[in-house]
């Protein structure tokens, strides 16, 4: 049996509809206890302020944790060495939510009165990743049989029946980040905050997505 094999591409453009915002702790402590007790400290008071724009505790998602013990250098008799310096955590957060410029301002400047210092970055998304995938598969398999068509044609062979389909989901990116520089200094004050600093204007662009499965067809 003759077959021919095609590998098509989608690809898909999809305006966000969801803002990503990422939020991260960190500090050193002296002891690891203490800094397990500042990081929740610190965390919940995140949770607070934010609950008073009406978002739940469980809103605030957890990507990464962790505590490790920290150390310096120091230069003594033209050699350099290092002392340990204490337990440094850091807590890398994620809450998400309908795109609106307006509560995003407002969302930073609770944050910045939180007195936790954070350090924030902004990304879209979408909501519906799912049928974003399946739509970036109906396109790839079309390209894949209209690529097919054109090349039995020239070859001057019919196009039979599918025989294989072979694909595996990769990694994809649904976020389009626009800033790279964080949204909110950790040196930021309680104090040199002011609500309307934050009034963000935000356009992104759309979130590109491009795939490929590879098709078998039979030839006659």
């Amino acid at each position: 049996m003759r077959t021919i094999k095609v590998t098509g591409k989608g690809k898909v453009s999809i305006a966000p509809d969801t803002m990503s915002l990422g939020i991260s702790l960190a500090g050193t402590e002296p002891e690891y206890l203490k800094a397990m007790e500042k990081s929740a400290a610190d965390t919940r008071a995140l949770q607070n302020a934010l609950a008073s724009l009406g978002f739940a505790e469980t809103d605030l998602k957890t990507n990464s944790f962790s505590i490790d013990a920290d150390y310096e250098g120091y230069q003594e008799d033209g050699v350099w060495k290092q002392r340990f310096k204490g337990y440094r955590y850091f807590h890398n957060m994620k809450l998400e939510f309908p795109s609106d410029s307006e509560r995003l301002g407002k969302i930073l400047y609770v944050l910045a009165q939180s007195g936790t210092d954070p350090e924030c970055h902004i990304a879209f998304t979408v909501a519906d990743k799912e049928s974003a995938k399946e739509l970036l598969l109906a396109c790839a398999v079309k390209d894949a049989e209209a690529k097919a068509k054109v090349l039995a044609g020239a070859a001057g062979v019919t196009l039979g029946g599918l025989q294989s389909i072979d694909y595996s989901w990769g990694e994809l990116n649904f976020y389009t980040r626009p800033m790279e520089s964080p949204l909110m200094a950790k040196s930021m004050t309680a104090n040199e905050a002011e609500e309307d600093r934050f009034d963000l204007a935000v356009n992104p662009d759309d979130v590109q997505l491009s795939e490929t499965v590879t098709l078998v067809w039979e030839i006659g």
